[in-house]
C-alpha cells in the first residue's frame, strides 16, 4: 500500500511569505539592544532599617556618561552600615547634583535636591524623580533626562499618595514608597534637532537596531501589508484589530480613535491640558 507523505504544517507556513519586520522583533537576534558598555543596573540603595528610621549620608563620588541614555549617571558611595566595606549605587543624576555633594536617604533627610525620602515626607507641590511604584524596588519612574513627577495629594490615613507622572497620568501609590528630590538631568536634550543621518545612526548604534526605518508602503506585498501596488499608498484602513494575527497587525493597533480633534471635543481637550498644568 502507498501512503502518501502530508509535509508537516511549519512547512506548510514557511511557503506563505516573508515573517515581517513587526514579528522579526520579538526573536532577539539582530535586534537585541547594545549592552555591551553600558554602566549598570540604575536604581535607589535597597531599603534597610537605616531609610525607614533615620537616614544615611552617601558622597557624589563621580558623574559618568551611560551609553544608549540621555541622562547622567551619579556614583554614590555608601559606608555599609552593616559590614567593614563601602557600597557605591548608580542613580539617574537629578539636575544641580555635583561630585563631593553629600546625599542623605531616608525618612529623616531633609527636603533637597538629590536626597532620597519617602512620599510622606514630602509635601504637595514637590517635584520628585527616581520614583518607586512599589516599596522598595529601586525607583522605576521618572528616569528619563528632564523628566520629574510632582506630588499632588497627600492621604495620610490611608498611607497613599496621588502623584502626577512624566506623561500627565496620575497614579496612587503608597506613601512609604521613596523618591530623589528634584528632575532628572539632561533636560531638554530632544529641543536640538539632529540634523544630519550619521547623528541619527550613532544615536541608535548605542542603543539598538531600531533605525533607519524603512516604511510599509514601500515594501513588496510579500513584506508589510501596505506593500505594493501602483502608486505608494495603503489601500485600506490604516487601524486593526488588536486580536489579528501577527503578520496582519500593524498600522494603528486597536485605536480608540485616530485624527485630528476638532470642534467641541478640541475645545474640551485644551481645557483638559490647561486644568493638568494647573
Amino acid at each position: 500500500d502507498h501512503t502518501l507523505d502530508v509535509p508537516d504544517s511549519h512547512h506548510l507556513v514557511g511557503n506563505m511569505g516573508r515573517v515581517i519586520r513587526a514579528c522579526r522583533k520579538g526573536r532577539g537576534s539582530i535586534f537585541k539592544s547594545h549592552t555591551k558598555h553600558r554602566k549598570g543596573a540604575v536604581s535607589l540603595r535597597s531599603l534597610d532599617y537605616a531609610e525607614r528610621n533615620g537616614y544615611i549620608k552617601g558622597v557624589v563620588k563621580e558623574i559618568i556618561h551611560d551609553p544608549g541614555r540621555g541622562a547622567p549617571l551619579a556614583v554614590i558611595a555608601f559606608r555599609n552600615p552593616y559590614n567593614y566595606k563601602i557600597d557605591k549605587e548608580l542613580v539617574a543624576c537629578a539636575e544641580g547634583m555635583h561630585t563631593g555633594q553629600f546625599i542623605y536617604c531616608g525618612k529623616k533627610a531633609q527636603l533637597a535636591v538629590g536626597n532620597v525620602l519617602p512620599l510622606s515626607e514630602l509635601p504637595e507641590g514637590t517635584t520628585v524623580c527616581n520614583l518607586e511604584h512599589r516599596v522598595g524596588n529601586g525607583g522605576t519612574i521618572a528616569r528619563a533626562s528632564g523628566d520629574y513627577c510632582t506630588i499632588m495629594t497627600q492621604d495620610l490615613d490611608n498611607g497613599v499618595t496621588r502623584v502626577k507622572l512624566p506623561s500627565g497620568a496620575r497614579k496612587t501609590i503608597s506613601n512609604a514608597c521613596r523618591a530623589m528630590v528634584g528632575l532628572v538631568a539632561g533636560g531638554g536634550r530632544i529641543d536640538k534637532p539632529m540634523l544630519k543621518a550619521g547623528t541619527a545612526h550613532h544615536k541608535y548604534k548605542a542603543k539598538r537596531n531600531s533605525w533607519p526605518r524603512v516604511r510599509g508602503v514601500c515594501m513588496n506585498p510579500v513584506e508589510h501589508p501596505f506593500g505594493g501596488g501602483n502608486h505608494q499608498h495603503i489601500g485600506k484602513p490604516s487601524t486593526v484589530r488588536g486580536d489579528k494575527a501577527h503578520g496582519r497587525k500593524v498600522g494603528l493597533i486597536a485605536a480608540r480613535r485616530t485624527g485630528r480633534l476638532r470642534g467641541g471635543k478640541a475645545t474640551a481637550a485644551l481645557a483638559e491640558k490647561a486644568k493638568e498644568k494647573k
